[in-house]
């Protein structure tokens, strides 16, 4: 088994979320990044966005998100490596993702 940050959300919590609240907390982390990056101290933005994509990969791994909800996610993916390790070839920015993945967090705390 791989060696996961998040333990507990590794083992199952992960799959109980809806996926407006898995993205919202892949979100906190992106938000985190972005924030971090602002301050020009990469190692604490390198840290948030490991963390960010591991609970993105989970969300991926999810089976419930088969189909045309994983392929958004794994673009989602792709978006966040290339504005945090890439050319930013999409001329993407961490605000935009930031705002991306707010709404999904505003979305879970409405339905709950």
């Amino acid at each position: 088994m791989a060696e996961y940050i998040h333990q507990n959300l590794s083992v199952g919590r992960w799959f109980e979320l809806s996926l407006c609240e898995q993205l919202g907390n892949v979100g906190s982390e992106v938000g985190r990044a972005a924030n971090w990056r602002r301050k020009n101290q990469g190692e604490q933005s390198e840290k948030a966005i490991e963390r960010g994509m591991e609970l993105l990969d989970l969300t991926i791994a999810d089976a419930r998100w088969a189909g045309a909800r994983r392929k958004e996610l794994c673009r989602a993916r792709e978006l966040i490596k290339d504005v945090f390790y890439g050319d930013n070839q999409y001329h993407d920015s961490p605000e935009a993702l930031e705002k991306y993945f707010f709404q999904f967090a505003l979305a879970a705390r409405r339905n709950n």
